[in-house]
């Protein structure tokens, strides 16, 4: 079965066994390492991508699961680092060790598509899924404030 994907708005293939796991093609394959094995289970967020527009746990997504679907991953969310989610994580020195934000800020990037103005119940019910070993949480919350707020004051809108 010949799988076809864009991934970063690139046209992908894929021939191989089409239950590997999406992650693995990913990293593997393409050489996407931004996305990161954390669980394998769906559990922690640290896989998290956004497929067809919506967050996504790449460990345990079969790559057949992507077939005609649009990818992106921390590499493809904006390949500037100018993105308000990823500007807040700077400003606000969000990251301590590192490993589990990419899947955060992918998850928050979603949130933020979904809800652009978050309360902290939202940020909190939206983010419950991605861990942060390092504890990291009021940051996060408060990045994707910061982050919520300069898009309603850029006029952008939705992310």
């Amino acid at each position: 079965m010949m799988i076809k994907t864009t991934v970063n708005g690139e046209a992908r293939t894929f021939d191989g066994d089409p239950d590997t796991p999406l992650l693995w093609y990913l990293r593997d394959e393409l050489g996407l390492t931004g996305t990161k094995f954390g669980c394998g289970q769906a559990l922690c967020g640290a896989c998290t991508i956004h497929l067809g527009g919506t967050a996504t746990r790449a460990c345990a997504t079969p790559i057949s699961s992507a077939d005609g679907q649009q990818i992106t991953t921390i590499e493809g969310l904006s390949p500037d680092g100018d993105h308000p989610v990823q500007i807040a994580w700077r400003e606000l020195n969000v990251a301590q060790c590192g490993y589990c934000q990419a899947g955060q800020i992918m998850q928050a990037a979603s949130l933020l598509k979904e809800s652009p103005k978050p309360t902290d119940e939202e940020i909190d019910n939206g983010m419950s899924g991605n861990l942060c070993r390092c504890g990291t949480y009021p940051r996060i919350r408060a990045a994707i404030k910061q982050a919520a707020n300069a898009t309603a004051h850029s006029g952008k809108g939705g992310l």
